[in-house]
């Protein structure tokens, strides 16, 4: 009886539709996941779906950054103002950045590998996958959606993308950072100076510390939305496959 139980219940599953969310696991590249790590910790565990830890280590990230002026000494640098770098790096925070910083690109390789195998492990069974969630906060709905509109949505503004793809959570999180960020930069007065023809005026404004975030997170929005929505319609394929395999076919015929 135990053996049969457990044939009917899959040990593994690549996804999982609540009313708010459709989290989902992929055979990733760890390096690309690692690369995203470097460029802003948190990154590549919100690619693998780690999204509380993710929110974690981009809070950390945003929070020890400041501290450490570690933005302000690399506008200095990329000046070739290397003595005001210097001066503008707090040593006190600066060690305790560099840990959790190693340590965010190392997790993220690791727990790439591991995904690996258990994704590939998991399409081996029958697994279960949830095409539809109605919860009392929200409906889910895994279909088709389209990679180039999640791009487009996210270059409009980062989060809309994932919001298009029904990944409330790092869509809701990932469009307050850049609110903020936006905030504290002055990013939309400058915008504003630009359109009016102002430039110089647009370089008074801003504030670089703050600015050098955005960039990381606006390319990291278009990047995962695209690969969310690839990857989103592969697991809808997949789903139809397994309904009509064991719903709609006669069961003595032979799917190749």
């Amino acid at each position: 009886m135990q053996r049969t139980t457990a044939s009917k219940f899959p040990r593994r599953f690549t996804s999982i539709t609540t009313g708010f969310d459709i989290n989902q696991i992929w055979t990733r590249n760890p390096w690309v996941v690692a690369w995203w790590s470097a460029a802003f910790p948190g990154f590549g565990h919100l690619l693998l779906g780690y999204y509380t830890k993710g929110f974690v280590l981009i809070a950390w990230e945003l929070f020890i950054n400041t501290k450490v002026n570690l933005n302000e000494a690399m506008v200095f640098s990329f000046n070739g103002k290397f003595d005001a770098a210097k001066e503008a790096l707090v040593p006190r925070w600066l060690l305790l950045y560099i840990p959790i910083y190693c340590y965010a690109i190392w997790d993220s390789y690791g727990k790439t590998i591991e995904l690996n195998k258990h994704c590939l492990l998991a399409q081996s069974e029958p697994e279960p996958i949830k095409l539809f969630s109605m919860k009392g906060i929200g409906i889910a709905l895994l279909d088709k959606r389209s990679p180039r509109r999640a791009l487009i949505w996210s270059l409009i503004f980062p989060g809309l993308g994932h919001l298009y793809l029904q990944r409330l959570p790092i869509g809701t999180f990932i469009a307050a950072s850049c609110i903020g960020i936006s905030y504290y930069s002055h990013l939309a007065e400058a915008v504003v100076l630009v359109i009016r023809g102002s430039l110089e005026q647009a370089r008074a404004v801003v504030d670089p510390e703050w600015f050098s975030f955005f960039p990381s997170m606006y390319c990291f929005a278009a990047y995962a939305a695209y690969v969310m929505a690839v990857e989103m319609n592969e697991l809808y394929d997949r789903e139809q496959c397994q309904y009509f395999r064991t719903d709609v076919q006669p069961p003595d015929y032979q799917l190749l």
